[in-house]
């Protein structure tokens, strides 16, 4: 399993019936409506009668079955921040124009539409039970509703985001739909039948001139007991990228033109354990912290790796490719590692990202041992630079970093997304068993021994200050703001 890329599935659904029906319901609005009569948006319920699971231990998990659903035209929102002590700005794009700016309060930060809607439940006895807000994400699960649709959506597949996310790019193409429910904290509720309300809050309808009617909808839901315990976990893939078939002939080359570029954000996730992620040691104490490496573009970093006959060991090549996306060279770049650790097994690019703590004065006290990765598009951060590509085909390290048996791998890092490696794995760490109290940095740097090819490398590093504290196996960890970004 890929512990960089698993997403919580919904225990509770309204199943294939929902779908149909939705599918139903966008194809009688196509054919008892005029075009002219749709709204710019509603929202539907897949079935009018919902069935959740409650598992021990956990609770449910609020998967009402609703979607948003677009008319005559695309819905597009884009969020940005100007930097990390600046605020996330919300903008409604046309045609890929700006056009006016969500009202303040409604977008915080990059995980989707903030309070959309609004959630009541009343039991049987027609006691309210739970009142509560919940987001969305117009790039959430979805497809067209009516057979007059386009066939494919432009717009990302999800809105995955870590702290230090930059850009977002969210959207709704038309006549297609986007589930409601993305995740979220499960909530308490006790076998039984229930009656739900859900609405559209008042400040998205005034903004997106959301008809009342088509503005809410009421549900049947059931409570039943799950025969599991705790929520379900999957794995998200997509087909891997192809290599080259052999190793690149003729003169290798670095062509002047587009070249990526990496940018290091500050680290996140601190936090202090003891032992390594993985291997528990109660005589040591470790920091550890999850660390992103995102490519700005305008170019992908396309790697790909072919194997030396009968080891553990690839020769990696870098490719690059013109205005047009041809590709015009490539340069032989290091090499490609077997790493068989649990949480890993995989191959690894070496010397792509180096960890270093640093001390008050900014001198390296102690080197994380984690010096390969493997490149994947696990967050998006910022999907509005240019040639940024909202639909990335490596998004975890099944579809992108290969088995033992593979001859050959290609691993990419697409324009406007980075590779994050969390605290959970082995090697995102610091032993401070023996280091005294202070202020310390966590310094993440793409790139360190310049093997690969960008167009700037004045980005490569950031750091994060943090303050040690707590007597030895007690350790404590303030983790300072960066700007306005709070999260440790």
């Amino acid at each position: 399993m890929n512990a960089r890329k698993l997403g919580r599935t919904a225990v509770a659904a309204a199943g294939a019936t929902g779908l149909v029906a939705l599918a139903a319901a966008g194809a009688s609005a196509a054919s008892s409506a005029p075009s002219a009569d749709r709204p710019p948006v509603k929202l539907v319920a897949g079935s009018t009668n919902v069935t959740l699971e409650n598992a021990e231990d956990y609770g449910v998990d609020l998967d009402l079955g609703t979607h948003l659903v677009a008319g005559n035209a695309p819905v597009e929102v884009r969020a940005t921040r100007a930097s990390y002590s600046s605020p996330v700005v919300a903008t409604q794009y046309v045609h890929g124009m700006p056009v006016r700016k969500l009202p303040k309060g409604l977008v915080t930060d990059f995980s989707g539409l903030g309070k959309f809607l609004h959630i009541t439940l009343t039991n049987a006895a027609g006691k309210k039970v739970l009142d509560q807000d919940q987001g969305i994400c117009l790039n959430g699960d979805g497809s067209r509703t009516r057979p007059d649709a386009p066939a494919t959506s432009p717009y990302p597949d999800s809105c995955t985001a870590n702290p230090f996310t930059q850009g977002a790019v969210w959207g709704l193409q038309t006549g297609w739909s986007a589930r409601t429910y993305g995740g979220g904290d499960p909530v308490q509720l006790a076998v039984g039948k229930y009656k739900a309300t859900v609405t559209v809050n008042k400040a998205y309808r005034d903004f997106f001139k959301i008809p009342a009617k088509e503005s809410a909808v009421t549900l049947n839901v059931t409570v039943q007991k799950s025969e599991g315990s705790g929520a379900k976990q999957a794995m998200a893939g997509r087909a891997a990228p192809t290599p080259n078939a052999t190793r690149p002939t003729g003169k290798a080359g670095v062509p002047r033109g587009p070249k990526p570029d990496l940018r290091a954000v500050p680290a996140w996730g601190i936090q202090v354990a003891t032992g390594d992620a993985g291997t528990p040691d109660a005589n040591k104490d470790f920091l550890q912290f999850s660390a992103t490496v995102w490519n700005a573009g305008p170019s992908p970093l396309v790697l790909d790796g072919f194997r030396r006959q009968g080891k553990d060991l690839m020769d990696a090549y870098q490719y690059f490719y013109n205005a047009q996306g041809k590709q015009v060279g490539y340069q032989t770049t290091g090499t490609m590692e077997w790493d068989g650790r649990d949480g890993h097994n995989h191959w690894h690019f070496t010397d792509f990202a180096r960890y270093s703590l640093l001390n008050a004065k900014q001198t390296e006290v102690v080197r994380s041992q984690k010096e390969a990765f493997c490149l994947a598009a696990t967050d998006s951060i910022d999907y509005t630079v240019k040639n940024a590509n909202w639909h990335p085909d490596n998004t975890d390290l099944h579809t992108a970093c290969g088995d033992h048996g593979s001859l050959s791998v290609r691993e990419v890092l697409d324009v406007g997304s980075g590779d994050t490696y969390e605290q959970t794995l082995p090697g995102q760490s610091f032993d401070i068993t023996n280091l005294a109290n202070g202020t310390y940095y966590v310094q993440v740097t793409a790139n360190p021994e310049r093997r690969l090819f960008e167009s700037s490398t004045k980005n490569n590093v950031a750091l994060r200050q943090v303050v040690l504290g707590g007597t030895k196996h007690h350790r404590t960890v303030k983790v300072l703001p960066v700007g306005v970004i709070t999260a440790p």
